[in-house]
């Protein structure tokens, strides 16, 4: 049953422990150790350097569906990316192999059964090692080339797919062997069904981990992808505003400068002619090698080129 509380910075974090003991899992991933005595949410994730807003979103979230982060810029990304590496290194490092150990324990691996079962839980574990694998190797720098502001080029999310249906088939397919393989003898019995309800408590998290990924970090990296974008749109622009001017070594001439003013002031051709006593032919000329200096092609670059470099006034310009 869900707990429909949705916790916040002043919340004691031995109170949400208490409520869902599952957060201890996130604490980890966190970053986040035990011994915090009644400090509160906010003052833990400070001291940790961990972003409150993004632990309390993870939380929540796994904790009662709240997902609503398709827009949400307070997300921080750095604590996010932190967070799923650390998932990663408990899950293979040493969930993995602490769930293999117990079923070698409650089994009997001469029997051709109990070698079944150890083979699908192995195959379960590759399939879920290489898909984590591939985050690591492909996702995970990517978006820390983002964080940097130097995204590689042969990326992005809409490439990230997951393989969660795959996997999600293996376990089912495993439990169902371990429920119809219960042996007889008490003591492998009662193994045998703590190492179940372990696999039960994995699959969930390793469920809450995907919906992670697919409902907060996915929509994250995209915002970011968009704000790189602009980022270098706005970059573009910039430099194309500024490359005839002080960077480039052919420097406009005062007649050129002249062209663009009446550019600027929208007129033709013939007129920027007959204001400056000279034929269009010259005017077209002038504005070829204005083209050629400035890598500006349209009236809009120009008008921003003008007033950035104070050929006009941007109150004589008609935006």
């Amino acid at each position: 049953m869900k707990n429909l509380k949705m916790y916040e910075p002043g919340d004691k974090m031995i109170t949400l422990i208490k409520d869902n003991y599952s957060v201890l899992q996130a604490l980890s991933a966190f970053g986040i150790n035990l011994g915090f005595g009644d400090k509160t949410v906010s003052e833990i994730c400070q001291e940790n350097g961990v972003d409150t807003y993004t632990f309390l979103a993870v939380v929540n979230f796994t904790i009662n569906d709240y997902a609503n982060f398709e827009d949400d810029e307070q997300i921080n990304v750095h604590t996010l990316l932190h967070y799923l590496k650390a998932s990663h290194t408990y899950y293979l490092d040493f969930q993995l192999p602490f769930i293999r150990r117990e079923l070698e324990e409650s089994i009997n691996e001469d029997d051709a059964l109990g070698r079944l079962i150890m083979k699908f839980y192995d195959e379960y574990a590759q399939e879920i090692r290489r898909h984590m694998k591939y985050e690591e190797r492909t996702l995970f720098p990517y978006v820390q080339s983002l964080l940097d502001g130097y995204p590689l080029n042969n990326y992005n999310i809409d490439t990230f797919s997951k393989h969660h249906e795959q996997t999600d088939q293996k376990l089912r397919e495993l439990k169902l062997m371990i429920i119809k393989y219960l042996p007889v003898d008490v003591h492998h019995n009662n193994q045998l069904t703590a190492t179940l309800y372990d696999i039960y408590n994995n699959e969930e998290w390793l469920r809450h981990h995907a919906e992670v990924e697919d409902h907060i970090f996915t929509p994250a990296i995209k915002r970011l992808e968009q704000q790189i974008r602009q980022d270098d749109v706005s970059k573009n622009i910039s430099e194309m505003v500024f490359k005839g001017g002080q960077d480039n070594s052919e420097v406009l001439s005062d007649r050129e400068k002249d062209v663009i003013i009446g550019v600027v002031q929208g007129l033709l051709n013939k007129e920027i002619a007959d204001r400056l006593y000279i034929s269009v032919n010259t005017v077209i000329t002038h504005r070829r090698n204005i083209a050629r200096k400035l890598h500006i092609h349209s009236p809009a670059g120009l008008t921003i080129y003008a007033i950035v470099n104070g050929l006009v006034d941007i109150s004589s310009v008609k935006l």
